[in-house]
């Protein structure tokens, strides 16, 4: 691994407008990232994957969020702060400001690769009203300044800035604004939102830094934003203040959340909020990058490794659990659970992308692709106007899409994400071109001051053929450094975290102007092609594309005894529309072969799809297990959830003995649910399943968290009346931590022919207690409705596994 930091002249005419660089305004930055990025303006995808998706980002994603900042109030909040309309700040989160600013950045993007005046013109709209809405020092926080004297949102502290730490986040608006700016400012030239940006910036140089006050950032994104406010402008204090802010982890009080358990350059393992992390992980490989800060690189490295091999799902999907939104323990990956957030994804891809700029080695890449094409892209539904916020890898169908959320982090993150994505395909560093992804496109690129035209033509990802053309202005040499991924490799993640059951035989080909040419693959990962490029030479490869069967590191407690299936750079599941509406129940023994269509255009905007003869398990009257053989068909893990709720699994059994049988039917199954509190997860009541104790994290459950000290019902209704004499329920109770706990009563009610609910006779105490079904038997009573009704305690909420009666 290359350890050692350079120093390099930035090359700004490769550099300008990529999401990361920011061109200087001044001169040439002396010391930056050893490899630098290749603008997405330079790279116009051509393709039947990436390009329609950017355009729908265009056409549909960001006008969708724009109307939501309206409707919500997110704009007014700009618009009472700078005293054009009346009234106070009136939105859930004193982050919703970054809302717009990332919606600016990503439109600033779009319209580079598509322009458009009108969006053009609505930015300068939205900066307009930023612009009214900072104070005259530079201070930029509706939350504050449109705040309701003496009644400020709970999360504003008094003092500016010292509530920061914890919820505030003044300093993660102040770090998208800057992104934003700086994209603004190079896409159209206008320094609108520049200006306000630098006001800013220069506030917090005055009020933060040593002798000063030294609050450190609780949400992280200010350090990546400072460090593209240096290179955009050349002020070194922007630089020194991200390095500040870096270097005040480990004084905190708010622990492993924040990453501030430890100071950053002690840090060896991922914990806390992923995002967070993520950022901070990011901005600490840019400070490292611009300062030749060797301690930061350490760090980051080690902490890759941890990720990598012990706690990346094998969707590239990063952050176990929903308590904190946050990394779990090693190895802890449920999938039901699984939250793997869509700004953590993208998180992912900024970390990885900045360690290959500093190291140059393919496995950076291979997470960023495992990521790109799986645990990202599934954050928005194929017709760009719903999203996911978590990215579950398992569902019994109280997982679905929505419109909008009230943290709407994820779907303006996704705005901006979208149009960049050509920026990841190429990378130079001297005369050394990096070919990282492969995607139809054509490119103008400049090596060695020599103009370089490159068409790629390519069915990827559904097509492991790749061909590039190469037109340079002058024949010339330089060196061709083609990324052979980890798949085609056998190796589907650069650790022992995943590992293939079945490993590819046939290698991968490469063709110089038609002729086979032999190679060897460097330690980076790379092909190194050093030739004199002259009009018309080809560069063709095929990596072949045979379906895997993955299987998890022993540890991995979730995926024991299961194979998950992928094709390239594609991670499938199994989908209830595809195999009669049940996939949790199904086997796919090693024997069994699996085959993949050929494209198909009409199928989830274009798919190749997975199939084999495989097994559905259920339960038998003596509770034995009954097979019964099933055609299934498995989709891009990405497509799920555009067709409606219902069950999706990515890690599939590969024995009857670890599949998950279709329980026995019951007057409970087949029962229809009601609530007095409903939400997606009420159909789990009632499924059949039970869980190992009542914080099972793998099985499905009904919760009615935040809501607390009300009595609730939960009511069964039968396909006829039935006579029944005992109930039971299964109560989840996360203590001490979490937030639900078993109730302080419950009892069994059925409703009357009169049409009254009336209490059943029990014939024995109400039990309320962890870890057990707790039953209880009563005076047998006919029926239709019997419901649950129980009392939440005050300050806690409730949840249940299962409620069942016989």
């Amino acid at each position: 691994m290359r350890k050692t930091l350079t120093t390099s002249l930035c090359l700004l005419a490769i550099s300008l407008l990529n999401p990361l660089w920011a061109k200087s305004v001044n001169t040439p930055l002396k010391q930056d990232y050893p490899i630098n990025p290749v603008s997405f303006v330079a790279v116009k995808a051509t393709d039947q994957f990436w390009a329609p998706r950017i355009r729908i980002n265009q056409d549909i994603t960001i006008p969708i969020a724009l109307g939501h900042c309206y409707n919500t109030g997110r704009v007014d909040n700009f618009k009472k702060a700078g005293k054009l309309i009346p009234g106070y700040f009136d939105t859930q989160f004193t982050f919703d400001d970054t809302d717009i600013y990332k919606i600016i950045e990503g439109a600033a993007y779009s319209i580079q690769m598509y322009p458009n005046a009108e969006l053009d013109a609505r930015m300068d709209t939205l900066i307009e009203f930023i612009r009214v809405a900072q104070e005259p020092d530079g201070y930029l926080y509706t939350a504050r300044t449109a705040g309701k004297p003496g009644a400020l949102h709970e999360w504003v502290g008094v003092k500016r800035w010292e509530k920061d730490p914890d919820l505030s986040h003044e300093l993660y608006n102040c770090g998208h604004l800057y992104e934003a700016a700086v994209a603004h400012y190079q896409a159209t030239g206008k320094r609108s939102l520049l200006d306000i940006a630098i006001k800013n910036a220069d506030l917090l140089v005055r009020d933060f830094g040593p002798g000063k006050l030294a609050y450190e950032p609780g949400h992280q994104v200010v350090e990546m934003g400072l460090a593209k406010m240096y290179r955009a402008t050349g002020k070194k204090e922007y630089l020194d203040l991200a390095k500040f802010f870096l270097d005040l982890k480990g004084k905190g009080h708010s622990g492993e959340y924040s990453q501030t358990h430890k100071p950053v350059i002690e840090q060896d393992e991922a914990v806390g909020h992923a995002v967070r992390a993520n950022y901070m992980y990011s901005g600490m490989a840019d400070v490292a990058a611009l300062t030749g800060n060797e301690s930061y690189l350490h760090a980051i490295d080690k902490i890759w490794e941890n990720v990598a091999g012990k706690k990346l799902y094998v969707t590239g999907g990063v952050g176990a659990t929903g308590s904190g939104e946050a990394y779990g323990r090693n190895y802890e990956l449920p999938n039901m659970s699984a939250y793997c957030e869509t700004c953590a994804a993208i998180a992912n891809v900024y970390w990885n992308y900045r360690l290959f700029l500093l190291h140059g080695e393919s496995k950076y890449y291979d997470v960023l692709e495992r990521t790109l094409y799986n645990g990202l892209l599934s954050g928005v539904s194929l017709e760009g106007d719903r999203f996911f916020y978590p990215n579950p890898l398992e569902s019994v169908g109280q997982h679905s899409r929505s419109a909008w959320f009230g943290c709407a982090c994820c779907p303006s993150n996704v705005c901006r994400f979208i149009p960049s994505v050509p920026g990841y395909v190429y990378a130079q560093k001297d005369e050394k071109l990096y070919v990282n992804l492969f995607m139809q496109s054509e490119s103008e690129l400049t090596i060695q001051k020599n103009p370089v035209h490159i068409t790629q033509k390519t069915d990827y990802p559904w097509n492991g053929d790749v061909t590039m053309e190469l037109t340079p202005k002058k024949a010339k040499a330089f060196t061709l450094m083609i990324r052979i991924p980890g798949w085609a490799k056998n190796q589907p993640v650069p650790s022992d975290l995943y590992s293939y059951v079945n490993p590819q035989t046939e290698p991968v080909k490469l063709m110089v102007n038609g002729v086979e040419t032999p190679y060897a693959i460097g330690a980076d990962g790379y092909i190194a092609l050093n030739r004199k490029w002259k009009k018309g030479d080809k560069v063709s490869i095929s990596f072949p594309m045979s379906v895997k069967r993955v299987k998890a590191h022993e540890l991995v407690e979730d995926d024991l005894g299961k194979v998950s299936l992928e094709r390239g750079p594609i991670v499938y599941c199994l989908e209830w529309p595809d195999n009669e509406e049940k996939v949790l129940n199904t086997v796919l023994e090693d024997n069994v072969s699996v085959s993949a269509t050929s494209y198909m255009p009409n199928e989830l905007k274009g798919i190749v799809r997975l199939e084999a003869n495989a097994l559905s398990t259920k339960k038998g009257a003596n509770q034995e297990i009954i097979r019964v053989p099933k055609a299934i068909k498995a989709i891009p893990f990405y497509a799920w959830a555009n067709r409606g709720q219902g069950e999706m699994a990515v890690w599939i059994p590969r024995t009857v003995e670890a599949s998950k049988p279709e329980p026995l039917p019951t007057i409970s199954t087949k029962a229809k649910v009601s609530a007095s509190t409903r939400n997606r997860s009420l159909n789990t009541v009632n499924d059949g399943f039970g869980p190992a104790h009542s914080n099972d994290r793998k099985v499905p459950f009904f919760s009615l968290w935040p809501k607390n000290n009300a009595t609730e019902w939960i009511g069964l209704t039968f396909e006829q009346p039935e006579t029944v004499s005992s109930a039971a329920v299964y109560w989840y109770d996360d203590g001490p931590w979490g937030g639900c706990r078993i109730p302080l009563w419950w009892k069994i009610q059925y409703k009357a022919e009169d049409g009254e609910w009336k209490d059943v006779t029990n014939t024995q105490e109400y039990v309320s207690k962890k870890d057990v079904l707790n039953t209880v038997t009563f005076e047998p009573v006919k029926a239709q409705d019997v419901r649950l009704l129980f009392q939440m305690p005050e300050r806690e909420s409730c949840a249940l596994y299962e409620f069942e009666v016989k």
